[in-house]
């Protein structure tokens, strides 16, 4: 962010009265910008011990697999935005069954929110995003092709659930060490 959206001045970056964090301030209008962390949200879309995976079109990690999953538009719900993005991804119509896992990752400034879908039938196609979609069981998945390390680490859990049968919601926090390792810590929540 360089210039106010109020009056168009070049902004300052500085810790604004009253407050303890740095933020974009504008020095003409005194207009504090906010930026938050973005929301991605997605589906682990289900049919008959199956998961649909989608290999991307799109940069970043063009030609390697992913979950359906995209940022969260303005004035949608979690759950309206991870069936809308299956639908562009995949071209495939879900229905939400529960929410599955919420991610904390602070390095890169995202939320990620993915719920377990059911599949309504199998006509889905890759959509403009998406090079490929296929149902993958366990043994199929391209381990060694993931595109987000985040959602490798929620198809292991998901997987480790399947064998279990029983599917647990958790949350968790990717933090990135000096050095930019990645340490991956997830805990069950306790939803009524």
């Amino acid at each position: 962010m360089k210039f106010c959206s109020q009056c168009g001045a070049a902004l300052e970056r500085r810790i604004p009265e009253g407050d303890s964090l740095a933020r974009f301030v504008c020095p003409s209008c005194q207009t504090i910008h906010y930026t938050n962390p973005k929301v991605v949200v997605g589906c682990l879309p289900e049919w008959d011990g199956r998961i649909l995976m989608c290999k991307r079109a799109i940069e970043p990690r063009h030609g390697l697999w992913t979950l359906p999953a995209g940022f969260l538009e303005d004035h949608e719900t979690t759950i309206a935005g991870a069936m809308r993005e299956t639908l562009e991804e995949a071209g495939a119509r879900v229905e939400i069954a529960s929410l599955y896992a919420l991610f904390n990752l602070p390095s890169v400034n995202q939320v990620y929110v993915m719920y377990r879908a059911r599949l309504l039938d199998l006509d889905f196609a890759p959509g403009p995003e998406s090079l490929e979609v296929k149902l993958v069981d366990e043994s199929a998945v391209p381990w060694n092709e993931m595109a987000f390390e985040v959602i490798t680490q929620t198809l292991r859990l998901y997987w480790q659930d399947y064998r279990a049968g029983t599917f647990h919601t958790r949350a968790g926090d990717v933090i990135r060490l000096p050095g930019g390792e990645r340490v991956f810590e997830t805990r069950l929540l306790e939803l009524p």
